[in-house]
């Protein structure tokens, strides 16, 4: 039985998601993909015109949530356990995308991510400590923030969703360390 088209372009970004975390985004050729998936290269191309369309379609659903993240806390966190908590969610969700992303950082620069994802971090960094923090404080959210971004893609997906609490709880000690007074 044909695959539905919507099946197809799912199994094509799922393949092309395994494959550029396993091999990078550019040592990845679409030609790979298609032949995963018993397709001509002319059917891929259907479905996505390029590699570099195919890797956008797989960012848009972090695009997305990543802005939602910012645009539900950027205006300052009243519990920063919940935003931090939200955030390890994010991270965890998206955590093959990162880690195939990281596997090649190159590919950021095709999608056009690497100012997005600054100015995602320097948004949710000024919604945790404000907007003039001080060096220590900005350093609690820069280890907080990434620390939670490093579990997900370091750990397996199972592992780390079991563990959100103490995530969460290790990124606050973070936080919280930057914004003690320094002797």
């Amino acid at each position: 039985m044909p695959r539905e088209r919507s099946d197809t372009k799912a199994d094509i970004r799922a393949v092309a998601l395994e494959l550029f975390g396993l091999k990078g985004y550019e040592k990845t050729s679409l030609r790979e993909i298609a032949e995963r998936l018993d397709l001509t290269k002319a059917a891929l191309y259907y479905h996505f015109p390029s590699k570099g369309e195919l890797l956008r379609s797989l960012v848009e659903p972090l695009r997305l949530d990543a802005e939602d993240l910012v645009r539900r806390f950027g205006d300052g966190v009243n519990d920063p356990g919940e935003a931090l908590g939200a955030y390890f969610d994010l991270c965890v969700r998206h955590g093959s995308l990162m880690r195939a992303l990281l596997n090649d950082l190159g590919s950021l620069n095709e999608v056009g991510l690497v100012d997005l994802i600054m100015d995602w971090r320097r948004r949710l960094d000024a919604a945790l400590v404000g907007e003039e923090p001080t060096i220590p404080a900005r350093m609690g959210a820069v280890v907080a923030l990434g620390g939670i971004q490093d579990v997900a893609v370091m750990f397996p997906r199972e592992e780390v969703a079991a563990h959100r609490e103490t995530a969460v709880a290790i990124a606050l000690a973070a936080l919280s360390a930057g914004a003690a007074p320094m002797d």
